[in-house]
C-alpha cells in the first residue's frame, strides 16, 4: 500500500484542514468533546457548516461549549449529548437516542495513567475499558447509522504509546502483571489501532472506513492523574489547535477517502517501525497485524456479550 503524505505537518492547525470545505448535510459525534482537544476539533467541525453532537460524560458542561461553539461559529446545529464511556447502559441508550445517518465518528475521549490499578463495574481494567472498549461499544451501536450514511468515517485517537506495549491477550486487565499505569494506557491505545484495522475490515461492505490517530503531545486535563502536565514529553508540546488538526483530516480530508485501517501522525500516515525509535515517531508493527485485530475483535465482542 503506498503511504499517504499531505502538504501539512505537525505545525498544522485544524481549521487549517477545513479552509474552504463545505461540510453541510454532514452529521458527526466527538466524545469527549466537553474540554480539551475535543472542542477544538467540534468547534471546526461546526465552523465548516457539519452538524456536531458533543458526547460528553457531564452534560452541564457540554451544553456550554455546545453554546459557546454555537455563538463562535453561527452553526446552531450543534448540540451535546450525554455519554458515560464506562456505563454500558450509558452507551446502549446514546445509541438507540440517535437517528438517520452518521458520517463521522471521531473516538475522541480518553483516559491516561491511572496510578492505581482501577476495574470497571465489569472487572475490566479501567483504561481498557474506557478508551478501547467504550468506544467499540459506541460504533458497534452506531453500526447502522454509519453504514446509513454510505462513505462514513470513523476516527479514533491513539497515542505515540503504542510503541511502549501491545495488547497482552492472556493478561488484558492486570489479574497477573504487577499493575503500570502507562503499559495500561499503552494497551488501551495499541488497541484503538487494532479497532481501526479490523473495523475497516469487516464493515468494508458497508462502506465504513476506519482510522486512527496520535494526536501529538498537548497540555489538557488528559494528563491528571500524573499531576497536570505530561511527564518530561518526547514529542514537541503542540497547541490544542495544532493537535486537533489529524483528527480533522482524517475526518474530512480527500486524501483519505476509502482509506481505512491506517495509523496517522502530523497529518501523515506514520512509518511502520522495527523497534522504539528515541523520538517515539511511528507505530509498531503489532499495532497493525491483521491478526492480532481479528483476535482482539472477537475478544472484544465475547466481553460485551
Amino acid at each position: 500500500m503506498k503511504r499517504i503524505l499531505s502538504t501539512y505537518s505537525a505545525a498544522t492547525r485544524a481549521d487549517e484542514i477545513v479552509q474552504g470545505m463545505d461540510l453541510s448535510g454532514k452529521r458527526c459525534i466527538v466524545t469527549g468533546a466537553g474540554s480539551g482537544i475535543g472542542v477544538e476539533i467540534a468547534r471546526v467541525l461546526a465552523s465548516a457548516g457539519a452538524s456536531v453532537t458533543l458526547a460528553v460524560r457531564n452534560i452541564r458542561a457540554g451544553n456550554t461549549v455546545a453554546e459557546s461553539i454555537r455563538m463562535q461559529t453561527r452553526n446552531r446545529s450543534v448540540h451535546a449529548a450525554e455519554l458515560d464511556l464506562n456505563s454500558r447502559k450509558s452507551v446502549q441508550s446514546f445509541c438507540k437516542k440517535w437517528k438517520g445517518p452518521l458520517h463521522i465518528l471521531i473516538n475522541n475521549a480518553g483516559i491516561m495513567a491511572l496510578p492505581h490499578l482501577t476495574l470497571s463495574p465489569e472487572g475490566w481494567e479501567m483504561q481498557f475499558a474506557t478508551n478501547y472498549l467504550g468506544h467499540f461499544a459506541l460504533a458497534w451501536g452506531l453500526q447502522e447509522a454509519l453504514a446509513d450514511a454510505a462513505s462514513a468515517r470513523i476516527v479514533t485517537v491513539s497515542s505515540s504509546a503504542n510503541l511502549l506495549s501491545p495488547v497482552v491477550f492472556d493478561d488484558l486487565h492486570f489479574a497477573f502483571r504487577p499493575y503500570d499505569p502507562w503499559l495500561a494506557y499503552a494497551q488501551s491505545k495499541t488497541a484503538n489501532i487494532l479497532f481501526a484495522v479490523a473495523s475497516s475490515i469487516w464493515w468494508e461492505g458497508l462502506g465504513i472506513t476506519s482510522n486512527a490517530l496520535n494526536p501529538g503531545a498537548v497540555a489538557t486535563g488528559l494528563p491528571r492523574h500524573i499531576g497536570g502536565q505530561l511527564h518530561a514529553p518526547i514529542e514537541p508540546l503542540k497547541t490544542v489547535e495544532q493537535a486537533a488538526a489529524t483528527s480533522v483530516f482524517l475526518a474530512v480530508s480527500p486524501l483519505v477517502e476509502g482509506v481505512g485501517g491506517r495509523y496517522f501522525e502530523n497529518c501523515n500516515e506514520a512509518i511502520t517501525v522495527a523497534q522504539r525509535p528515541d523520538n517515539y515517531i511511528g507505530v509498531a508493527p503489532y499495532a497493525l497485524d491483521q491478526q492480532n485485530a481479528m483476535r482482539l475483535w472477537d475478544e472484544t465482542l465475547y466481553l460485551l456479550k
